[in-house]
């Protein structure tokens, strides 16, 4: 069974003034996603400005995400790392807090081979008996995962189940649920993206944009799934200029001044990552007012 069908969104991690996190804000924030129909929240991911997250508030967020969510829908927490064993402790601590599976990131700045990256997953996951969703994104990772390395774990490692794709390159998802043989639980890393993947039998979508339009985000997903492609096909077109907007700065840079803007006080970003540019910020809102979001 899949660990998700729909939309899950990888959700923010709201600071304070002092940036500690806000746990009182990602409590109202879950509680609106739930109430929107997301159908899954990730945390701890990129969007989640896991890579600034001490180990500590790694695992206290994800506990604190796990007690809230009540196994009303899954929690999907991101434990990758460039160490492997670094990437298992995290896994390993998702596991016994309570999350439901583990997204883990191809391992960034090591520019590992192939057999690198299997032996790093096959790690990982003989350490942990939650199900694991790869991250497949070479843009930011600096290496990327060939069809036939994807092909090889799923095929060879019963608890790594699925990829997050943000490669961009349909014809490289394509060759890879060709080799997959339908055993590849697939979901769109790219909000761009979202109906073309489940055109190559994707589930859903890890999102962005579901942090300012979860139940929109639900439905593109819920619509082509139930038959009607077409419309799912004119709700991706409409959402564009908004995603365009979303990345116009790296993330998570401007959906958290989305989120701002719609009076959610989420609060700044931990260095490097810096506010959004004015000019971006005027795009953003002019995409927001156009999208109906304010």
């Amino acid at each position: 069974m899949a660990i998700f069908k729909g939309a899950g969104v990888a959700i923010v991690t709201p600071f304070k003034k002092d940036l500690s996190i806000n746990y009182e804000k990602l409590d109202a924030l879950l509680t609106e996603q739930i109430d929107q129909g997301t159908d899954a929240i990730i945390i701890c991911g990129t969007t989640g400005e896991s890579a600034t997250l001490t180990e500590t508030e790694h695992t206290n967020a994800i506990r604190f995400t796990v007690e809230r969510v009540k196994k009303r829908i899954p929690v999907i927490a991101g434990t990758g790392s460039n160490c492997t064993a670094t990437a298992i402790r995290l896994s390993k601590e998702a596991e016994e807090v309570g999350a439901d599976a583990a997204l883990v990131v191809t391992p960034y700045y090591n520019k590992a081979t192939q057999n690198g990256l299997i032996n790093h997953f096959e790690s990982i996951a003989a350490n942990i008996k939650l199900p694991i969703i790869m991250y497949n994104i070479p843009g930011r990772t600096g290496i990327g995962m060939a069809a036939h390395t994807i092909a090889h774990l799923i095929k060879h490692v019963d608890n790594i189940v699925g990829v997050k794709e943000s490669t961009g390159d349909i014809g490289f998802v394509a060759r890879t649920m060709n080799l997959c043989d339908g055993k590849l639980e697939l979901y769109s890393g790219n909000d761009d993206q979202i109906v073309p993947l489940l055109s190559l039998g994707g589930l859903g979508v890890i999102s962005v944009i579901s942090n300012i339009a979860p139940k929109y985000t639900h439905d593109i997903v819920s619509t082509y799934h139930a038959g009607d492609t077409k419309t799912a096909c004119q709700m991706q077109l409409k959402a564009m200029p908004m995603i365009d907007a979303l990345f116009c700065e790296v993330n998570p840079i401007p959906v958290k001044a989305a989120m701002n803007l719609l009076g959610k006080e989420v609060g700044s970003l931990r260095n490097p990552l810096t506010e959004i540019e004015p000019q971006h910020l005027q795009l953003l809102r002019k995409a927001m007012e156009d999208f109906g979001i304010l």
